[in-house]
């Protein structure tokens, strides 16, 4: 009688041990992976190539394909200067109080190991050159069950205003309230 009362309790007491902190997050189970990505201009880029970046999505995306589901766009406009443009100074960000965004780091790219939760530039155009690096993070609607965004990192790889294209490589934490972004599976 006793042995049978015990898996019972047993798997009582785990289910009331993982229920325990509310706020706890599941183990993250997706890999931080390096992608090298090409935007073309919106203003002079063609039709059929990506202007704008999705850290949810990984990919350069077209903005007339993805609607609002982008953390900034790539511009050389007609002063020739390259810039991205998050969402919200296009005035397309929702209201909610996290808006996609970017900061810019003078860490070396491989030494970006730990997002910041905030400061981000989420209304102002940001000029680039090859070397930047930069933080960026999406909106909370990417991960709305937690509430929280995703974050991942940037490096400028190659700004080609004649092709109207920037060249960046990127390292993106797909796990719902991470902000490490060390390659592999993030621990923070």
């Amino acid at each position: 009688m006793l042995r049978s009362l015990r898996l019972p309790a047993l798997l009582a007491f785990a289910l009331a041990a993982a229920c325990s902190d509310p706020n706890a997050i599941p183990n993250a189970s997706l890999r931080n992976e390096l992608d090298t990505l090409t935007l073309w201009s919106l203003e002079n880029g063609p039709l059929n190539k990506p202007t704008a970046y999705s850290l949810n999505a990984r990919s350069g995306v077209r903005t007339w394909e993805v609607g609002t589901n982008f953390e900034f766009l790539f511009s050389v406009g007609q002063t020739g200067q390259a810039r991205f443009i998050p969402l919200g100074a296009l005035g397309l960000a929702s209201a909610g109080s996290v808006k996609p965004g970017l900061i810019k780091s003078s860490l070396a790219f491989d030494s970006m190991t730990k997002a910041p939760q905030n400061g981000y530039l989420t209304t102002d155009t940001i000029l680039i050159a090859e070397g930047d690096r930069f933080y960026v993070r999406t909106a909370v609607s990417t991960c709305a069950l937690l509430g929280v965004p995703l974050y991942g990192r940037i490096e400028i790889l190659d700004i080609d205003t004649a092709a109207s294209t920037v060249q960046f490589r990127v390292v993106g934490d797909q796990n719902c309230g991470y902000r490490g972004l060390k390659l592999g599976i993030p621990s923070s």
